[in-house]
């Protein structure tokens, strides 16, 4: 456990750019450099956790542990990763926004989005190489990109994702060679997350209490990554915080390394200002929580499922369609919010060539990259 631990810890350090950034960095850290899990494995709990409520990411790096060392590590993986980010979001809340806006910050900040390209570009050849050799998953992969280009936003993503296992349900169905098996759901942690999901709002709880059960049902409802947390919390805690909080603690969050969803940090320390790292604890714990006990009920017949043929098919399908996700996140979010003229892209095209061809560590690259934001 301590391994995965440190593993995570170092990676949440240094995982800038959002959750397709971070797909990245743990398919090249965990299937590549270390081998804790093959190819095919990545890719089925990537699909698992693409389908489920929650941070795709955060729950992609909460399975690897799981897989990797039981629920301690699992555990293990999600204190390691969410750290970094708890601990700068909970620091900026007390000190206030004094050096948002210097230069040296947004310097900083502007070399470490153009990495966040370099690494998205570098997982989309990646997984494209892996997922996509076929005419039909190229073509998927492309469609939902085109898709998500012209139709953007979270119902457009669903969409593709379930036309693409449908899809992949029937042409590119794939006989395992495997007996089957039953798949066995985790019913204690399903009923959990539905208890708590339906008895919280009803008990109209206060105080700390009542902030966990706001922060549950936000994180219950998420599809598609932290950048939906921000609609729902909204929502939710509108008559108690100011939208020009909202958007400070959100773009915040954006510049973090690690899950976006340590917004919840930043907003549960003001809705707390009498114990502020009490609040940051809570609402985290909270916003957290419904996605990982649907990976734990998932996890172990999900596995048996994608034993089935039309189920392994509709796994194929759904990684070719999120590399296409991963294709239309590189131009928006990523490469909207990162390239401001040909200096910048010249840069980026070069970290490319360094990550992919030279082979260059990642802890050399980000300290390059931050000289590079000095640089523009």
């Amino acid at each position: 456990m301590l391994s995965v631990f440190w593993q995570f810890f170092m990676l949440g350090w240094v995982s800038f750019g959002g959750p397709a950034a971070h797909i990245g960095y743990f398919q090249r850290h965990f299937v590549q450099k270390l081998g804790w899990l093959p190819q095919d494995r990545f890719a089925s709990t990537l699909a698992l956790c693409q389908f489920l409520p929650g941070p795709a990411s955060s729950q992609l790096g909460f399975a690897i542990g799981y897989q990797r060392a039981g629920l301690g590590g699992a555990i293990a993986a999600f204190l390691g990763f969410t750290l970094p980010s708890f601990t700068l979001m909970l620091v900026l809340a007390l000190l206030g926004q004094h050096y948002a806006d210097s230069p040296v910050t947004s310097a900083v900040v502007g070399g470490l989005k153009l990495f966040a390209l370099v690494v998205v570009a570098d997982a989309v050849l990646t997984m494209a190489g892996q997922f996509c050799r076929q005419r039909l998953p190229l073509s998927l992969a492309v469609g939902t990109a085109a898709g998500l280009w012209l139709w953007p936003g979270l119902a457009a993503q669903f969409v593709a994702l379930l036309a693409a296992a449908l899809i992949g349900a029937f042409w590119l169905r794939r006989d395992s060679g495997e007996p089957g098996r039953s798949p066995s759901l985790n019913w204690p942690f399903l009923l959990l997350f539905a208890g708590l999901f339906v008895l919280l709002p009803v008990l109209g709880l206060g105080g700390s209490a009542g902030l966990f059960a706001d922060f549950y049902q936000a994180g219950s409802l998420v599809f598609g990554g932290g950048h939906v947390v921000l609609p729902l919390l909204q929502n939710l805690l509108a008559d108690t915080l100011s939208s020009d909080l909202f958007l400070t603690g959100y773009a915040a969050a954006q510049a973090m390394p690690g899950p976006m969803f340590t917004l919840a940090t930043f907003l549960g320390a003001e809705l707390l200002p009498a114990s502020p790292i009490l609040g940051a604890l809570v609402a985290t714990f909270g916003v957290f929580l419904p996605g990982f006990l649907l990976v734990l009920a998932f996890i172990n017949g999900w596995q048996a499922l994608a034993a089935n043929p039309r189920m392994a098919g509709a796994i194929a399908g759904v990684n070719a369609s999120v590399v296409g996700l991963l294709l239309a996140a590189l131009y928006q979010p990523v490469f909207v919010a990162s390239v401001t003229g040909a200096p910048a892209l010249a840069a980026a095209a070069l970290g490319l060539l360094a990550l992919r061809v030279l082979r260059c560590p990642l802890l050399v690259l980000i300290p390059a990259f931050m000289l590079v934001g000095f640089w523009l």
